[in-house]
């Protein structure tokens, strides 16, 4: 293996017992940095070690990650996690294993190639011994060398068929959550904040609320900081009665600027702009190029997690300890520390599973609010839990986007040209990338940071905005440009697949109008243009599992459509086939799904995440929209932002062409781009109705129907 393909992390920490550490016991213990977000990576995390040290995975004990013994892995956040991290223990086991080999050959006096190992153990002739007793500190404090590691050949994953421990303890509600954490001495808390980024707190509001709160039985204190208003009480009963005292006082000001919904494309497009160029070649097309022009876009959307933001801390002599869901614990701290005035070696953040995430929630947020009130609580831990209202109301929007898209074609009908253009705001603004503390708290207190604005990454990791707004297709002409709107009147930050629904829709929505104008079959025209061989292999192996193109009836109202991707341009490559029944409402009745996620480590684990962002992805286009205000977010319950239900939910298949020989990539994102677009190409298969904006609701569908019929 090339230093290159070394993932950073493990260049940033490069010592064996940075990632294994061999118990006497017989157990391994791994601390990797990055977080099981519901996702079951430690499940996965914890096959790649038993497979490469050839020991049973429940020898395997993965120790949640914690900033005072875990390498810095960053965030866990774009479908990286197997990628990096698997990698990085793959790397480290390897040399483990090797090294121990080696260690154990020596001892006996044989060449290491006679020494074998089976169950944790090597042995030669008579003699034996575990990882345990031939792993000391100076084997331990070595460098991982990525050459011990021996290429695949082909070889599947043996361990792969191993299912997940945490299913069933979850299903049976055994599995603890961060909520269900409960140390001595826990007292519960409350923070109470405006709902907009601009307010100010009414100061006779205030004076008129605090004796009326601070005389509840069970309250033991309450705060205020700047906009902040917080509660600590004994009891989940006085925080309530704290709560409805706090709604009936009106003590905030202030408004949003933000758009009516059919007017999001025009607002993106009139606010300041950061334009930039993401790509561009060749000449401008042949006169005479038929030229096909179309906006595609969506509102703006809520996480809608439907487990809640929680976090607990305490303060001790030593610094601050917190308990965080976060996805980026290292980030976390550091802007902790930067919101309380520590040095990072101070803070410490475990932690603990929440109930799933699908990008920059809350849970950093609430973070902040825990650790905030504990100052108050005299060195007993403080437990904040927000409700279904602060945690609609509060966490980050996904960004609204809008994409024009201008392709051309030839007399032969071949794409000659193809201009996607993005406006949209940033799709960032985690903790512990900038100056300030990206906390929502921090930016509320009596002396607040600076409210961050919401940023892209870079194109190299996959982009914000622009992500996948480069087209896969083959096609001489190419400018790609991506307008990052300066304003951010609500916050908006990372929600999962970031830019890239939104562009797979337009760029796969775009294909299909083509090639229906031009009489040809969408599947056809997509291999025509495609040079990729994987990329057409899913393609095929989805078409192949619908039976695309197959003569057949079909009933009135009912389409199918096909979309495809490969998320970032360089992850896993996803093909989705949907069928739609489109009577009252559009319904996904059937999704066929085919991906390449490189090798795969664990398919039942692979197929969950190709199939759960499918589902979101059909749940975004059918249904969601956050209904926003000058008061803020005004969408705060499942009535007001409806999500997919389970009655609602499609059959999916899912197929994975594993590619033993490859490196593993990412799946949990890969379907989100595909999915969206595949329903709005079914939908035009069965109405002939084009619909270009998200989300694809019964309303919406009415009035572009009016409007195309018109």
């Amino acid at each position: 293996m090339t230093q290159a393909a070394v993932p950073e992390s493990l260049r940033k920490h490069p010592r064996l017992r940075q990632w294994l550490q061999p118990g006497p016991d017989g157990r391994i213990r791994a601390t990797p940095g990055k977080v099981d977000i519901g996702q079951g990576i430690s499940h996965a995390l914890r096959l790649i070690v038993a497979e490469e040290l050839q020991v049973d995975p429940g020898r395997v004990e993965m120790v949640p990650p914690s900033t005072r013994k875990s390498p810095d892995e960053a965030v866990t956040s774009g479908s990286l996690s197997v990628q990096h991290s698997g990698t990085a223990l793959r790397l480290a086991a390897a040399h483990l294993r090797e090294a121990c080999r080696e260690r154990f050959a020596r001892r006996v006096g044989v060449p290491a190639a006679s020494v074998t190992l089976a169950a944790g153990l090597f042995s030669a002739g008579s003699e034996c011994a575990g990882y345990a007793e031939l792993a000391d500190a100076a084997l331990l404090d070595a460098e991982v060398d990525p050459v011990h590691l021996v290429p695949r050949a082909g070889r599947p994953s043996a361990l792969g068929a191993r299912g997940r421990e945490d299913i069933a303890q979850k299903v049976f509600g055994e599995f603890r959550f961060i909520h269900d954490l409960a140390p001595e001495g826990l007292l519960h808390g409350q923070v109470f904040r405006p709902r907009t980024l601009d307010a100010q707190l009414d100061e006779a509001a205030w004076l008129r609320l605090q004796p009326r709160v601070e005389g509840i039985a069970g309250v033991v204190h309450v705060v205020r900081d700047g906009l902040l208003v917080g509660v600590l009480a004994e009891s989940q009963h006085a925080l309530a009665q704290a709560a409805e005292r706090v709604a009936f006082a009106t003590l905030w000001q202030g408004s949003a600027e933000v758009p009516q919904p059919h007017e999001v494309a025009q607002w993106l497009k009139s606010q300041p702009l950061d334009s930039t160029v993401v790509q561009q070649r060749g000449d401008a097309p042949p006169a005479g190029a038929r030229v096909f022009r179309a906006e595609y876009g969506r509102a703006w959307l809520q996480h809608a997690s439907i487990g809640l933001a929680c976090a607990l801390a305490q303060w001790t002599p030593e610094g601050l300890q917190v308990w965080s869901h976060s996805q980026g614990i290292f980030n976390l701290r550091r802007d902790l520390a930067l919101a309380f005035g520590l040095p990072e070696a101070s803070v410490t953040v475990t932690h603990a599973e929440g109930a799933g995430c699908y990008g920059h929630n809350g849970a950093d947020d609430v973070a902040f609010d825990a650790a905030w009130l504990a100052r108050q609580a005299g060195g007993r831990p403080v437990r904040v839990q927000w409700t279904r209202q602060q945690e609609m109301g509060n966490a980050p929007l996904g960004p609204a986007m809008t994409v024009d898209v201008e392709a051309a074609v030839d007399d032969a009908g071949r794409l000659v040209a193809w201009k996607q253009e993005v406006w949209s705001q940033g799709h960032g603004t985690r903790p512990g990338r900038g100056a300030t503390p990206a906390l929502l708290g921090a930016w509320q207190v009596a002396q607040p940071a600076p409210v961050t604005m919401a940023v892209n990454a870079a194109l190299a990791v996959g982009g914000g905005s622009e992500r996948n707004a480069v087209p896969p297709y083959e096609v001489p002409r190419l400018e790609v440009l991506n307008h990052r709107v300066l304003a951010m009147p609500l916050r908006v930050s990372a929600l999962r697949g970031l830019g890239a629904q939104v562009n797979v829709l337009a760029a796969e929505s775009m294909m299909d109008e083509i090639a229906r104008a031009l009489g040809r079959d969408p599947l056809a025209y997509r291999l025509e243009h495609l040079a990729d061989e994987r990329a057409r292999a899913v393609l095929q192996e989805a078409a192949r599992m619908a039976g695309w193109g197959r003569p057949g009836e079909r009933a009135v109202g009912v389409g199918r459509g096909l979309g495809f991707a490969r998320y970032k341009n360089t992850g896993a490559y996803c093909a989705v086939v949907a069928e739609v029944e489109v009577q009252e409402q559009a319904r996904v009745r059937r999704l066929w799904i085919a991906a390449d996620v490189g090798l795969v480590v664990h398919p039942d684990g692979t197929r969950n995440q190709v199939e759960g962002g499918a589902i979101q992805a059909a749940s975004w286009a059918l249904r969601e929209a956050a209904d926003l205000g000058p008061e803020g977010v005004r969408s705060q319950d499942w009535a007001s932002y409806p999500i997919l239900r389970f009655t609602d939910v499609p059959r999916v298949e899912v197929d994975l062409i594993d590619r033993p020989d490859s490196p593993s990539l990412g799946a949990g994102e890969c379907s989100i781009g595909p999915t969206a677009a595949a329903i709005a190409n079914a939908i035009d298969d069965a109405l002939g109705i084009r619909m270009r904006v998200m989300p694809f609701t019964a309303d919406s569908l009415l009035r572009e129907a009016q409007r195309q019929g018109d």
